[in-house]
């Protein structure tokens, strides 16, 4: 029987900077391709947006993460990128472009409170991520 194990998300954003959940996205990708074991690879391809697993119950968390990651990296330091959006390009940097997730029994493993989040960091943008299942 043959699968399709990879497939293209877009993502439409809203605002400068925001999380948004895609864990029910991936959940059913992953429950449409019968794969009973494997992993599951979210990829952004983006230098301003990126991928993280994190609390999904309280929203207060993504606004939480959002006000630490500019505590870190500050909008209004003295940037030389010309484009103005150096800020964008370290929260990528450090959240990460990609995230593996373990199939099991057809589904995602994933803690209680976990979810899967595309992190915008220079929207309002149409964005756009990948998942591939990798058998086995």
């Amino acid at each position: 029987m043959s699968h399709n194990l990879f497939d293209e998300f877009i993502v439409l954003t809203t605002s400068r900077e925001e999380m948004l959940d895609i864990t029910g996205e991936v959940r059913a990708f992953v429950r449409s391709t019968g794969i009973k074991d494997g992993i599951c690879k979210v990829y952004v391809p983006h230098t301003t947006a990126a991928v993280t697993i994190n609390e999904n119950a309280d929203p207060d968390v993504k606004s939480d993460i959002l006000k630490g990651l500019e505590a870190i990296v500050p909008s209004d330091l003295a940037y030389q990128h010309a484009e103005g959006n150096s800020p964008a390009h370290i929260k990528t940097s450090i959240m990460g472009s990609s995230e593996e997730i373990i199939i099991s029994g057809e589904d995602l493993v994933l803690g209680t409170w976990q979810g899967i989040y595309f992190c915008e960091f220079d929207g309002p943008r149409t964005r756009k991520f990948f998942v591939k299942i990798l058998e086995g």
